[in-house]
């Protein structure tokens, strides 16, 4: 399977080139993501530009993402999450816990705001 990892200084963009988010293809992202938040990531965007469709294992790994990047005190956003994606997204619930946002650069302004957000909190504590 391919994909496009694409760093910045505050996340990574993770782009799967496939049609569709399952079984066969989903481990191979879950490596990818655990890969990248022991590597010191902790802001992952996951770029589904390319995804048509996903199945319970894709979303499943999709939660693992995001559990991973809240326990490190960032953020998991998907962007570019077709309709049949969003509707899957909706019936499972999980709208409430999944950022999702258009695009890439709507994915770096949520990250940034809420890494300043932090930085603020971190000097009202210490202040």
């Amino acid at each position: 399977m391919k994909f496009t990892i694409d760093k910045h200084e505050k996340y990574v963009i993770i782009q799967p080139h496939v049609e569709l988010l399952d079984g066969d293809t989903a481990p191979k992202i879950k490596s990818e993501f655990l890969l990248q938040n022991t590597g010191g990531q902790r802001n992952i965007v996951l770029d589904l530009s390319h995804v048509l469709d996903a199945d319970s294992t894709g979303l499943r790994t999709v939660l693992l993402a995001h559990r991973l990047c809240k326990a490190a005190g960032g953020v998991f956003i998907v962007t570019h999450a077709n309709d049949p994606i969003k509707k899957l997204i909706t019936v499972c619930n999980l709208d409430a816990v999944l950022s999702i946002v258009s695009d890439n650069i709507g994915a770096e302004d949520v990250i940034f705001m809420t890494e300043i957000e932090k930085e603020l909190r971190g000097a009202v504590e210490e202040g």
